[in-house]
């Protein structure tokens, strides 16, 4: 096994996959931003939070 048979197995794997996923149509994308969305809610929790403890201990600027 060369590097020639590694590139040409990556290039033959990322062809199937574009393939599956141009026949699910906009799915994926949906999925992509129903976990964007997810992980910003988080997010803006956490940062509300970590604000709210900052401001009790008097360490918020």
């Amino acid at each position: 096994m060369n590097m020639t048979d590694i590139f040409y197995g990556t290039g033959d794997f990322f062809q199937w996959t574009f393939k599956f996923i141009k026949g699910s149509g906009n799915v994926p994308n949906v999925i992509f931003w129903i976990i964007i969305c997810a992980l910003m809610v988080v997010w803006l929790r956490m940062q509300a939070r970590f604000n709210n403890e900052a401001k009790a201990k008097g360490t918020l600027k």
